[in-house]
């Protein structure tokens, strides 16, 4: 008889326990912000209340970032209403945190099936940034089953958002070969990092940042971060310095952003948010100090927001994002070509198939003059921005279809802000990834070999024979169409000067300074060229007496004494210092290589010497101030100690790498001959006030 006793109340504590447990389980599931549930922490549960009032404030101006904060502490008090974690899940979403947002959502649909009408479509976002493709299929098609009649609009997106996990599976299948490295703490920090820009050659990179360290350490009222401000950082055995604030005038107290730069990196496209409407702001480094931001002109900025730029490569073309009326879609990418030296063309939008009916953002412009990179929401993409790659054609004006850049460089999430170095080697980009330092983290991607880029970095230093830097002008034209492709100053402190040309373009490359005799080069190109980079350091002769220099962009017919158009710029050139400096008096004479005979080599040389002087005087120079002569083969050059000649280095009489194997004694007599064949320009006299040789440009 105890045994049953002590088996019946066994039996009951049991049950009763099951019973309890049970009603427990109930009562956690969506627990409502009601004074009866919380009898036991009524002051917790008043301030509890009182956050979700104030992140509701926050939550329906769009202020998703404050919203959270008061939500969270909400949460931490009652972490089982459903409403709460839906509103947590959807802040999360529009984030820099969205990877955590899943946890939330499903469990808002744990608590309540019915917490939302949105649910399914929230939960496929946060499916699709996982990569849980079919999941997020499955519940977009939920949603559009149920509630495409109440909402038509957010149902099209997630129609929209279905191809892109389609068109995701299909990208992850064909990864492409690259790796992705975190610039580590040198470059980021626990905040917000993005927007990099960098020189052609990668020795420099501007970027943004919302560090506490900012101009004035003050934080955005509405976003309750810290103001954004542009920090600098330098490359130094393949390794990033700590990123140090770029300071005034560029940064101030409130937001500035870096945008676009000069392949160079002596100007700078920034982002100011001028009350709302935000516009483009260009500054210029003068030495090592940056001008104050200037703004830009219409047709660029406008009445409406201008949110990114990158210049052209040659900086006479900037292409800019904007959502002014007329586009194709929320924002486009438009152009604005430089008419002259100073007036900003109209305004142009690129149209399909670059823009669509989506927003377009962060675009940037090769160094190889064609080929463009921008993030888009439309096309063909895994989810938020992706990065895409189109290239211009020259021959029928047209872009090509932009191609997706691929996984692993896309994601779900929003990848922005991508920028290339001239070689092709390295790209730089913002993306949100699970393992990052911060909110928002830089990436550098290494690029395979063989994507090396088709253009030729053209470097150095420009200089006086005095020891000076003086205030030198550089322009490259195209000798083939007459275009100014470049016109450029080297930096006014170290006269160090940068830029590229795009293969399968003979350019003249001219520097000019006022004092100071003009020197070119001829740099010749072909399509088929790889990468390249060429070191021209050029020392500038002071306007003396017997002060020579070569023109090195003077062509004839062949065994002829004609002048090829092609010589028009440099002639040109010789006019103008000679109008600018009427008491100088020249010889120009003629020099040929050794092939020949002696007589026959005097007269083509002379020849062509009198056909560069008579240029020169009809264009409106007295013939008395010019005098002609034909050397023949009586002057030769000696062969180069530093200079690059047919895309081979010479240094200190020898040739540089693999070259030299490969050279026959017929390709150096060949180079020595070209070298001979030549125009030069001689001063026999000149009277220049002194004020004059001191002037700048």
């Amino acid at each position: 008889m105890k045994q049953k006793v002590k088996y019946l109340f066994t039996y009951t504590i049991t049950l009763i326990s099951i019973i309890c447990f049970s009603i427990n389980l109930v009562a956690q599931s969506n627990v409502a912000f009601k004074k009866k549930n919380f009898k036991h922490d009524k002051g917790g549960f008043k301030k509890a209340v009182a956050e979700i009032y104030e992140g509701d404030r926050y939550y329906k101006k769009g202020l998703y970032r404050r919203a959270l904060e008061h939500y969270k502490f909400a949460n931490d008090f009652n972490p089982n209403n459903a409403l709460l974690n839906l509103h947590i899940g959807e802040c999360l979403l529009n984030s820099s945190r969205k990877h955590e947002a899943l946890e939330y959502l499903e469990k808002a649909r744990k608590e309540d099936s019915l917490v939302s009408p949105k649910i399914d479509y929230f939960l496929g976002c946060s499916f699709q940034l996982e990569m849980q493709w079919n999941k997020a299929t499955a519940a977009y098609n939920a949603f559009i089953k149920n509630k495409k009649e109440t909402y038509p609009e957010l149902a099209k997106d997630a129609e929209k958002r279905i191809k892109e996990c389609t068109y995701a599976k299909e990208l992850l299948k064909n990864p492409v070969d690259v790796k992705i490295e975190d610039l580590g703490k040198e470059i980021n920090s626990v905040h917000a990092d993005h927007s990099p820009i960098i020189t052609a050659d990668e020795s420099k990179m501007i970027f943004t940042s919302r560090r506490a360290n900012t101009t004035g350490g003050q934080k955005d009222p509405d976003l309750h971060v810290y103001y954004e401000d542009i920090y600098i950082s330098h490359l130094k055995d393949d390794k990033w310095s700590p990123a140090e604030n770029i300071g005034p005038p560029v940064n101030s107290e409130t937001h500035e952003a870096t945008i676009g730069f000069s392949i160079d990196g002596q100007k700078m496209l920034i982002f100011k948010n001028d009350n709302g409407d935000g516009n483009i702001y260009e500054c210029d480094l003068n030495g090592d100090l940056w001008s104050a931001p200037k703004k830009l002109p219409a047709p660029i900025n406008s009445d409406h927001k201008e949110p990114h730029s990158c210049f052209s490569y040659n900086a006479r073309s900037i292409y800019f994002i904007s959502d002014r009326p007329g586009g194709l879609g929320g924002q486009d990418i438009y152009v604005s070509h430089l008419i002259g030296d100073t007036v900003w063309g109209p305004a142009e939008n690129l149209g399909s198939p670059i823009n669509t009916p989506y927003d377009e953002h962060g675009v940037f412009m090769h160094p190889d003059g064609h080929t463009m990179y921008f993030s888009s929401k439309g096309n063909q993409a895994m989810g938020g921005y992706d990065l895409f790659e189109s290239v211009y054609n020259e021959k029928t004006k047209k872009w090509s279809t932009p191609k997706n850049m691929g996984s692993p460089i896309n994601t779900p999430d929003d990848d922005m802000f991508f920028t290339l170095t001239a070689s092709g080697d390295h790209g730089y980009y913002s993306s949100i990834r699970p393992n990052g330092i911060g909110e928002l983290d830089i990436y550098r991607i290494v690029f395979p070999i063989d994507s090396s880029k088709l253009v030729t970095l053209v470097k150095g230093r420009i200089a006086g024979d005095d020891g000076s830097i003086p205030g030198a002008v550089i322009k490259v034209t195209d000798l083939k169409t007459g275009e100014i492709i470049a016109e450029i100053k080297p930096n006014s402190k170290t006269g160090e000067y940068l830029f590229s040309v795009p293969h399968g373009k003979n350019v003249a490359f001219e520097v000019t300074a006022p004092g100071y005799l003009f020197h070119s080069e001829n740099i010749d190109i072909p399509e088929s060229a790889l990468y390249g980079e060429m070191d021209f350091n050029i020392t500038l002769e002071k306007l003396k007496v017997g002060k020579k220099v070569t023109l090195n962009n003077i062509f004839f017919d062949f065994n002829k004494a004609t002048l090829k158009p092609e010589s028009f710029t440099e002639l040109d050139l010789a006019y103008k210092l000679l109008e600018e400096t009427p008491s100088m008096r020249i010889e120009l004479s003629g020099h040929t290589d050794n092939k020949g005979s002696l007589s026959y080599n005097q007269r083509l040389s002379r020849g062509r010497a009198k056909s560069v002087v008579d240029y020169i005087v009809n264009k409106g120079i007295s013939a008395d101030r010019l005098v002609s002569e034909g050397y023949a083969f009586l002057q030769p050059v000696e062969f180069p100690n530093d200079t690059i000649i047919n895309g081979y280095e010479f240094k200190a009489g020898k040739l540089d790498g693999d070259y030299i194997d490969r050279l026959s004694s017929e390709v150096l007599a060949e180079i020595a001959h070209q070298l001979n064949r030549r125009t030069e320009f001689k001063i026999l006299d000149i009277n220049v006030p002194e004020e004059d040789l001191r002037r700048e440009s």
